[in-house]
């Protein structure tokens, strides 16, 4: 996957040096060059010179072929602005906007842009919005069998009840996060745009749960 990243603080930076490490394309965007010494000297991607809301240094970075975005900047309404031109311009799929303010976080889902907070998430929720077909284990048994996993809603389910988003037998929806916040029993929710889920699946179906959720088109 390519990867591009806005903001190379310590978020940023810390989140860049994880996903090369992985094998991933990563370009990191910083409007001052000084802030990419944070990557290291064995920093494999590239790294562009100029701010996030600037669309040509986006297209410097490779936004047109990138796979997801992560706007991480110390501004609210910079990582936002981004987040929208990545999103409606370039037409990037994966987005996520890192908002210090909870309650702008908020509206701003309502909105469709999914955002992390950053007094409640960590480097390792951002990853899991950037790599929505990593079904990362939050956790896992003594067996290794059974895993809770975490997985932001598909864009095809918006609008559907989130029982039909996990199907019985499949996987056990055991809760959603909205806006931030956790709800137990959501089956009867309808899904909105920025809803997290978190599952307890078996590990011989972590991969046909992958594919359901991954698969395009209606549900019934």
């Amino acid at each position: 996957m390519h990867i591009v990243i806005v903001g190379c603080g310590r978020v940023g930076s810390g989140l860049a040096r994880e996903l090369v490490a992985e094998g991933h394309s990563v370009a990191v965007v910083d409007k001052n060059k000084k802030q990419f010494r944070r990557l290291g000297t064995d920093f494999s991607g590239s790294m562009v010179e100029g701010s996030g809301f600037d669309r040509d240094a986006l297209a410097e970075a490779g936004v047109g072929h990138a796979d997801a975005l992560a706007a991480v900047t110390s501004g609210d309404n910079s990582n936002i602005l981004t987040a929208r031109i990545a999103r409606e311009h370039f037409g990037v799929s994966s987005v996520v906007a890192r908002i210090y303010d909870p309650q702008r976080a908020e509206v701003y889902q309502r909105l469709g842009i999914a955002t992390v907070a950053t007094v409640t998430w960590t480097i390792d929720q951002v990853r899991r919005w950037l790599l929505p077909s990593d079904l990362h284990a939050s956790w896992t048994d003594a067996s290794g069998l059974l895993s809770v996993v975490d997985r932001p809603l598909p864009a095809h389910f918006a609008g559907k009840h989130l029982r039909l988003a996990v199907p019985e037998g499949l996987a056990t929806l055991v809760a959603v996060t909205r806006a931030g916040k956790p709800r137990l029993n959501p089956g009867d929710l309808v899904g909105q745009d920025g809803d997290l889920l978190h599952m307890a699946v078996m590990l011989d179906q972590r991969e046909a749960l992958d594919a359901h959720l991954s698969a395009e088109g209606s549900h019934s």
